[in-house]
């Protein structure tokens, strides 16, 4: 777990122009200053991430934002002081501290407030914000743990704070907020019920946007595996002809089928709990990946709840060929 010297160390390489990994909630993110075009730049590099996918900026507390945003609307400002410090992450319009290196060129920026003491601790200790896509390489399974974090980057990373594993799991809710009526570009750790519940109204969730947010990639949170997504009832007799058929199978098999034998190469049973299951799921495409499959057979959650992220990350991992 980090120390008070490993968190000065790290706001030291900020300083420096330096990347430094750090955990959240959600998953481990790749920081680098985000008042520095060159450092954020570095982390398109390091990533492999294409410029044009904007980043997210986390700051210290919902009180920092002046600089970083243009405004606040009043529904972003309810959600801030609902979620934040928390897994949502908000859409507003960009302020002068925020150079479009780090936006993909985009007039809006996404800003949120990380729920993570270590994570809280650095932004403290640095003073400012700290752009943190995750950290791995892009399109790859997010990391929730340090090690992942240091398979996947090795030295690219000058810095690794490692803070334990991840509690959420998955990515943040990102929400546009830029408009009269917010919309959920990416599901995550906030769930729609919650938001709509704090707003009082519905909350779409459209399929595309006109702004450019993480998660949109067509193929993301991807194993080295081949995802392949087919209905619950399906999972024992696709993964067992599949692995017939010479394929080394993984299957991520839904709490219903938890006590059913499966003739698959390896198998992980899903928890009953969602927020067990979000929590686990890269661990889980991990570990099949380090099990030598080339083939995960899944099948989507209940999309209500955390249901609905995990389903959106197990779409993303299949990308466009998403069935056996």
């Amino acid at each position: 777990m980090a120390r008070t010297s490993d968190i000065e160390k790290a706001a030291e390489v900020l300083r420096a122009g330096g990347l430094v990994a750090l955990p959240t909630e959600t998953v481990y993110g790749l920081g680098a200053n985000a008042e520095d075009p060159a450092a954020v730049s570095r982390i398109f590099q390091v990533k492999g991430r294409p410029p044009s996918h904007p980043l997210i900026v986390h700051i210290g507390d919902a009180d920092h934002l002046d600089g970083w945003v243009e405004d606040v609307p009043p529904a972003a400002r309810l959600l801030a002081e609902r979620f934040w410090p928390g897994p949502l992450t908000l859409v507003l319009r960009r302020g002068h501290r925020v150079p479009l290196e780090a936006t993909g060129g985009l007039e809006t920026v996404a800003v949120r407030v990380p729920d993570h003491p270590v994570a809280l601790a650095l932004l403290s200790a640095f003073g400012g914000g700290v752009t943190a896509p995750s950290a791995n390489r892009f399109g790859s399974v997010s990391p929730t743990t340090a090690d992942h974090v240091r398979a996947e980057l090795g030295d690219a990373v000058d810095f690794v704070l490692d803070g334990g594993p991840c509690e959420v799991g998955v990515e943040s809710t990102i929400v546009d907020a830029t408009g009269e009526i917010p919309s959920i570009l990416r599901p995550g750790g906030v769930t729609r019920e919650d938001l709509e519940a704090t707003l009082g109204r519905p909350l779409a969730v459209p399929a595309t946007s006109h702004i450019r947010v993480p998660g949109q990639h067509p193929s993301h949170y991807a194993p080295r595996a081949r995802v392949v997504l087919v209905e619950p009832e399906k999972v024992v007799a696709e993964a067992e002809l599949a692995q017939e058929s010479g394929h080394r199978v993984g299957v991520l098999l839904p709490p219903s089928l938890s006590d059913v034998p499966v003739k698959a190469h390896a198998t992980v049973a899903v928890p009953d709990s969602m927020a067990a299951y979000a929590r686990g799921l890269y661990g889980f495409l991990r570990e099949l990946d380090q099990q030598g499959c080339d083939l995960i057979v899944a099948s989507l959650p209940v999309e209500e709840g955390l249901g609905l992220a995990i389903a959106n990350r197990l779409r993303r991992a299949a990308g466009p060929r998403s069935a056996v």
